[in-house]
């Protein structure tokens, strides 16, 4: 801070002693307090009787004492009985200065040069009031005029080393400083401004050393406390900075500077509190002063009291209408409150005020981003770096919006830029980590997990995100290591609570299962794919299927999109004499080699069939095939949602179909903006999405009876036979030879014993169906159980489950692991197994069709969630489901040691899996094809005659669809034949 000390001589008082504060002279002695209220009071009985000279004595006094006002009372008093009074003049420019009414100052001082031309004292004042009014360059000129007229004048001196100061000109500065101090040695605001120009220059220790200087001429001298505890803060001792402020206040205490100084102290130390105070205390220093408010704004804003902070940021643009820092940071405020409308019309003010604030720039794209209105805020996060590039915000949402699109490559590059301007960003680090994740770049996403734990241990979601990655990478045991530290960090996170229950399901790790299940009550945390494997109720299943359905509906709206249009609907024949039918197959690579052909088997004639590729290529076969057959292929995956679904409204899709549902990769969003008219879900996932937007789940009769239609938030469509399609017919007819090529012995397989096997993932296993397991392998004895590492870590845990069935007649060569092969050779080696024993939990669905293509029965246990019976349904569809279906765990146990004592009965259904391959239902994907169209065909007129979705069933022989409310559905339902 820069001092100002008044100037001497003319009887004149001058202007402040400490700069931009209120001069506190030496307090009154007693004798002078009484004489001050015998004086005022003989104004009060009779003030015709008091002479000027009286009358402005008391305003010197008042003056002395701080009481500006009543000093300006009686200076216009005596200006009125005699304008002229040199003494008065001057008198009430100091006055006018203390009362920060400048152009006041000037004007009274201007009135005294015109009575005393030569008057020095009047040209230093007038100085000091354009000093403050910010005309640095006038004031110099003033200063200058001052000193030629009084070469002696030492305060004019110093006056002039602040001026000089504030220009940057320091050396000049220092001239004038020692100027003063030759002339006057006690000369405390000398020392205090040599000390300013000393640290301007960056020597602090002789700043400091020229303070102290100020301090022992002047212990009182506020200033120069204030100075000290700048230099104090900036070498990171609060503390000792903390008591130099608060005596500097203890020797003014209107001191605007040391408040607010002190409260930005308490704020960096995290006081907010006090810091608030000290706010406040400077703000009724300086009323008019707009910084004041807007550090109390930010106090506020911190403190999470928005209104108060609202408040004060428009109490800092009263004071200051053109104060940049206020406007941004009250549209920061009120877009916190939820106002983003006028938080939008701050950030624009701030920047017609300043075009390149790169942090209105930055924070009015954070609005858009928000909005979804991704193509507005890149623009604006791009014009932010065309100002600056050492803001990380701009970069790292940028990478947010690329990442968003798919683009992970130009994700990674902003991400790393942001690491170039702070290496130490955890977050960005675990954004980075996600994004290599996503681009397949695993080790390097583990590398960024690990490196943001390292910088911070306590980040929780670092732990829990490089515990995922550990997961994908199969290291389970470390990744329930990371789980376990992230819950120990956050106890509150339901998220890696549940991926750890997942994670230890992956691992068959069961210990107090039933108390971990019922411990889960969080739904929003819990991923519908993992509940379809969960032993929970199934509407507590379809609750958290609609509360994820909820989320995407949010992230739908805040696109800011329209409700699309859809065009006026016109029914359609399945003869082709009128249009065609459009239909959008809307998913991404894992279905493809279930599903291959089915895009281009599609009658055209009737049906015009839309690919749309969320997944980017990835050059194998089922990709080009798809590409090559269906009549078009859009590929997507580079564009943002709200795009995506503007392409598939342009497009007139008239059913849309959801072949994602709730597995990796989805974008259900697009589905909730609901650009076509009706919405179907098929085949991604086998359950219930929960979504009102999703108007259909094509399913059959035995997955999904209409009795268990409560727990679906869809209307269901049922397919004849099986709604699981496939595609072996076509791309697998080499594994129907006579001959496998393949031996048990490849596999560790003992030649001559009986196989049962079960190739499903790990995770659908759970203790009931393996002591069942067990069971069976007790009362078989020459008999061994293949399971597939998969994952491999699952092994050590199984294993260590024997134990107690080892005890009780169950040896250890009885289970063999293998490890995951191709699909061809799993297909084939598949028929090496004598009987395939599946899971009730969650059936294998892809494995299922597999073991049943290769000729191997299988023993299936439907309940009643979807994913519990498609295992079912296929056995049906083979048309022998009744010798393969049971319907509790006593008799899937007494079925298996059954075929497994009768050979030739088992031999004998074996044989007819293999002989109905090329016929039965389940292995016709021409005519699923065929019945799909079909369902589609009624679900569009349907919706032409103005009837709501309805439950149907398409029914095979009498080519026609029936409602399904006219049905009195038996459970499990018969298959039907064609």
């Amino acid at each position: 801070m820069l001092s100002v000390r008044r100037g001497g001589g003319g009887g004149g008082a001058a202007a402040v002693e400490e700069h931009g504060a209120v001069r506190h002279h030496r307090p009154l002695t007693p004798r002078q307090q009484q004489q001050l209220r015998t004086v005022v009071e003989s104004l009060r009985l009779d003030p015709l009787e008091v002479d000027e000279g009286a009358r402005l004595e008391i305003a010197r006094q008042s003056y002395r004492a701080g009481d500006y006002k009543a000093a300006l009372e009686h200076c216009n008093a005596v200006y009125r009985a005699n304008p002229r009074l040199l003494a008065n003049l001057l008198l009430l420019g100091a006055v006018y200065y203390q009362l920060r009414e400048f152009d006041m100052c000037i004007a009274k001082n201007e009135e005294a040069v015109a009575i005393q031309p030569n008057c020095p004292e009047c040209f230093n004042s007038i100085a000091n009031a354009w000093r403050e009014k910010g005309d640095v360059d006038n004031a110099i000129q003033f200063y200058v005029h001052a000193i030629q007229l009084r070469p002696t004048f030492a305060d004019a001196w110093t006056n002039l080393a602040n001026a000089y100061t504030r220009k940057g000109n320091l050396s000049q500065a220092a001239e004038c400083c020692h100027q003063a101090l030759a002339l006057n040695p006690h000369l405390a605001d000398a020392y205090c401004n040599l000390g300013d120009v000393l640290k301007a220059q960056g020597l602090y220790r002789e700043a400091y050393s020229h303070y102290l200087d100020a301090l022992n001429i002047k212990p009182t001298f506020a200033n120069a406390w204030n100075n000290i505890a700048g230099l104090l803060m900036q070498w990171g001792d609060f503390n000792k900075a903390a008591v130099y402020y608060k005596e500097a206040i203890k020797c003014n205490p209107a001191f605007y500077d040391a408040h607010l100084n002190l409260g930005n102290l308490y704020k960096v130390t995290g006081m907010r509190q006090d810091a608030i105070v000290c706010f406040q205390n400077a703000a009724r220093a300086k009323p008019e002063n707009a910084v004041a408010y807007g550090n109390l704004g930010n106090a506020y804003h911190e403190q999470g009291q928005l209104d108060l902070a609202i408040l004060s940021y428009r109490q800092a643009i009263h004071c200051n209408s053109s104060y940049v820092e206020a406007y941004n940071n009250l549209g920061n405020a009120l877009k916190d409150a939820g106002r983003n409308e006028e938080a939008i019309g701050c950030y624009q003010t701030c920047l017609a005020l300043q075009p390149s604030h790169p942090q209105a720039l930055t924070n009015l794209g954070n609005v858009y981003m928000e909005r979804n209105m991704m193509d507005i805020a890149s623009s604006l996060y791009m014009a932010t770096l065309t100002v600056t590039t050492g803001l990380s915000a701009p970069y790292n949402n940028l990478a947010m919006i690329y990442k968003q699109q798919g683009n992970c490559n130009h994700a990674i590059t902003c991400f790393n830029e942001v690491l170039r301007i702070d290496p130490m960003a955890a977050d960005c680090l675990v954004n980075r980590g996600n994004t290599f994740k996503e681009a397949g770049r695993i080790t390097e996403a583990i590398q960024d997990y690990f490196h943001a734990v390292t910088i911070r241990p306590t980040m929780a979601e670092a732990h829990a995100n490089l515990a995922a990655a550990y997961k994908d990478t199969g290291l389970l045991e470390a990744s329930i290591i990371s789980y376990k530290q992230a819950l120990q960090l956050r106890q509150d996170f339901p998220e890696a609570t549940c991926n750890l229950l997942h994670t230890l399901q992956c691992v068959c790790d069961w210990d107090d299962r039933a108390e971990k299940f019922v411990e889960m009550s969080s739904l929003p945390s819990v991923q519908p794919f993992h509940a379809i494997a969960y032993p929970i109720d199934s509407t507590l299943a379809l609750e958290i299927s609609r509360t994820y359905a909820a989320h995407y509906s949010l992230v739908a709206s805040r696109f800011g999109l329209p409700t699309f249009t859809h065009s006026y609907p016109v029914p359609i024949s399945n003869d082709g004499r009128t249009s065609r039918l459009r239909i959008g197959d809307f998913g991404n690579h894992p279905l493809s080699h279930l599903m291959g052909s089915v895009f281009g088997m599609h009658n055209q004639d009737t049906i015009e069939v839309f690919c749309y590729a969320l997944s980017q290529d990835d050059g194998t076969e089922w990709r080009q095939r798809i590409r090559s057959e269906a009549e078009h292929f859009i590929d997507v995956s580079s564009m943002s949602s709200d795009m995506i679904a503007k392409v598939i409204n342009e497009d007139k899709i008239q059913v849309l179909i959801n072949l994602n549902g709730y597995t990796k990769g989805a974008r259900n969003e697009i589905f909730a903006l609901q650009p076509a008219p009706i919405q179907v879900s098929y085949m991604g996932f086998p359950g219930t999405t929960g979504a009102d937007y999703i108007d259909y789940l094509v399913t059959d009769e035995f997955v999904s009876p209409l009795k268990f239609s409560h727990i679906y938030s869809e209307k269901l469509v049922h397919l004849p036979h099986c709604y699981f399609v496939n595609d072996y017919k076509q791309k697998n007819r080499d594994v129907l030879g006579p001959v496998c090529p393949h031996k048990r012995a490849d596999y560790g397989l003992p030649e001559d014993k009986f196989i049962f096997a079960c190739f499903n993932q790990l995770y659908k296993m759970d203790p009931d169906i393996f002591n069942t397991w067990c069971n069976i392998l007790k009362r078989v004895p020459n008999s061994a159980l293949w399971l597939l590492r998969f994952p491999a870590a699952g092994e050590m845990r199984l294993r260590a489950s024997l134990a107690d069935a080892i005890s009780k007649g169950v040896r250890a060569d009885q289970i063999i692991f293998t490890d995951v092969a191709a699909k061809n050779e799993h297909i084939r080696r598949s028929a090496l197994a004598d009987l395939f024993l599946d899971t009730p939990l969650c059936n294998g669905h892809t494995t299922g069709t597999d073991i049943l293509w290769a000729g191997l029965p299988m023993i299936t246990l439907p309940l009643e969630k979807m994913a519990t019976r498609v295992a079912g349904s296929l056995c049906l569809a083979t048309g022998f489901g009744e010798e393969m279906v049971v319907n509790s765990l006593e008799e899937y146990e007494e079925r298996a040691v059954s075929l497994a004592e009768n050979p030739l009965k088992l031999e004998a259904l074996t044989n007819k899996l293999k002989a109905v391959r090329m016929t039965c239902p389940l292995f016709d994907t021409s005519s699923m094809v065929k019945n799909l169209e079909r369902a589609y065909l009624h679900m569009w007129n349907l919706h032409c005659s103005g009837r709501h979705p309805q439950h149907f069933k398409v029914v095979v022989l009498f080519s026609e669809i029936v409602g399904l409310d006219s049905f009195n559905l038996q459970y499990p339902p018969c298959p039907v034949s064609a």
